[in-house]
């Protein structure tokens, strides 16, 4: 790692303090279903797609990204060591390239801090580290053991996927914030693909002596569990719900996930992007906005997520001018970095962390389904869902539209519970009233409009829970 000197003084400058929830090493939690730290407090994943964090960007921009994050209470960020867009030949912002001879076994290091490219990874992990920030940190794209459309050049073979992974797993073994994510939008083709994962794979345990959490990240529409679910060495399944913004087409799948044996948590680690061209498809759909994005994390979380990633069009690809544009981006990254729904979904972090987080549970049957009932549950942009304490201390529906709904109360523990109204867009909780437990009981949505989204909580009142999403 950078000589600590180096760092120390590089964090003061940039006017970072240590923060007193700093990072520590995580574990799945007993139950199977969530993250914890290694002192057992729940771990909420809100994580962001930086994809060319290290390849494209000098170190002020990365301070002023981390720094952004940090504030709206990201808790992940989501970056390739080998990036997509040829980083293997066309160099980090100071000139350095990652491998000699794009030779995978043979990283290039030098002596000194600040002299090579993986100096400044380590420059950017620490960083995160600083600011309360874990790094999902992908060895590589997967590009580059898997060429598809011309896209390449394959450098890993099943011999230097496993060194590159020990060292990699040797150099970061000692930083308690980096999650390491294979696979980089790719799908297993053969023997040889799944050979060079799981090689790589058994390279970090080697080279981080097992201290950190190991996932795969699959291509669009896609999860690690058709490949790796039996895998010892995959802690957790990530899906790529992708970039479409139906529930029945995408999100449902987060539930398959979660219901499979044996038990591993999921996360969707790529849904719809913010201002990204819905399906591919820019003429006939447009760019995707805050609602969408909205949609698909509390599809996930009330579905059984144990987190969410968020991503931005513009952020994830770090566009400025003077770059090339992918899939035509409508922003500057320094723009978009406060998009409305970047700012938005900590609000759905603040919720589930004011609620047991541990013992949570899907449960649409808390839904009475309307008829017809593609109106309620509903189905597309417009599926409700619903989550609850397995206990039933409390409940929590999510409504993508203001169509009234009917509640199955009975779920519910106590004899009276409390009902609320929480915005996802504002964070803000509106206390309805107090009702009898018995029955089921319809509930409406503060404002009719068919493009606003709402929160329905349920509280058994004996539990004299705070207001939903008011932070500890």
């Amino acid at each position: 790692m950078v000589l600590a000197v180096f760092l120390a003084a590089l964090i003061t400058s940039a006017g970072a303090a240590q923060r007193p929830d700093a990072p520590r090493p995580l574990r799945v939690s007993d139950n199977k279903r969530f993250l914890v730290t290694d002192d057992g407090r729940p771990f909420f994943w809100l994580g962001d797609t930086a994809w060319e964090l290290f390849h494209r960007l000098t170190r002020e921009d990365a301070i002023r990204y981390l720094n952004n994050r940090a504030g709206l209470r990201f808790t992940v960020i989501q970056a390739v060591a080998l990036a997509e867009f040829d980083g293997l030949n066309t160099p980090n912002a100071y000139g350095h390239r990652p491998l000699v001879n794009n030779d995978p076994a043979t990283p290039d290091v030098k002596d000194g801090p600040a002299n090579d490219y993986w100096d400044f990874v380590d420059v950017v992990v620490e960083e995160a580290r600083a600011r309360g920030l874990y790094i999902g940190l992908l060895p590589t794209w997967g590009d580059k053991w898997n060429r598809q459309k011309g896209v390449g050049p394959e450098i890993f073979t099943r011999a230097n996927a496993e060194v590159y992974g020990a060292w990699l797993g040797r150099r970061y073994r000692d930083a308690a914030n980096i999650i390491w994510i294979l696979g980089g939008d790719r799908a297993i083709d053969n023997d040889t693909h799944r050979a060079i994962v799981t090689n790589m794979a058994r390279g970090l345990r080697a080279g981080d002596e097992g201290r950190h959490l190991i996932t795969f990240h699959p291509r669009g529409n896609g999860t690690s569990a058709v490949y790796f679910h039996d895998e010892p060495w995959l802690d957790f399944n990530m899906r790529q719900n992708g970039h479409g913004p139906d529930y029945t087409a995408r999100y449902e799948g987060t539930r398959t996930d979660y219901d499979r044996v044996p038990i591993k948590p999921v996360l969707d680690g790529e849904p719809i992007y913010e201002d990204h061209p819905v399906s591919f498809n820019a003429p006939n759909q447009g760019h995707s906005i805050s609602s969408d994005v909205r949609r698909a994390a509390y599809w996930d979380l009330f579905s059984g997520a144990f987190g969410h990633t968020y991503g931005h069009h513009s952020v994830w690809q770090f566009y400025t001018p003077e770059r090339t544009p992918v899939n035509s981006p409508l922003l500057v990254w320094t723009d978009a970095i406060t998009q409305p729904g970047a700012v938005q979904l900590q609000h759905a972090r603040a919720l589930l962390e004011s609620r047991p987080f541990l013992s949570r549970i899907p449960d649409d049957d808390l839904i009475v389904p309307a008829a017809p009932p593609t109106s309620v549950p509903g189905a597309g942009r417009y599926r409700f869902v619903a989550t609850r304490d397995q206990a039933g201390s409390y409940a929590m529906i999510y409504a993508p539209v203001g169509r009234p709904f009917t509640v199955r109360m009975t779920k519910m523990s106590g004899a009276k519970v409390i009902a609320w109204w929480f915005n996802p867009r504002t964070g803000q909780s509106t206390r309805i009233g107090t009702f009898d437990n018995a029955g089921t009981r319809a509930f409406t949505p503060p404002d009719p409009g068919e493009a606003l989204d709402w929160v329905l909580v349920l509280d058994d009142a004996s539990r004299k829970y705070g207001v939903p999403g008011a932070r500890k």
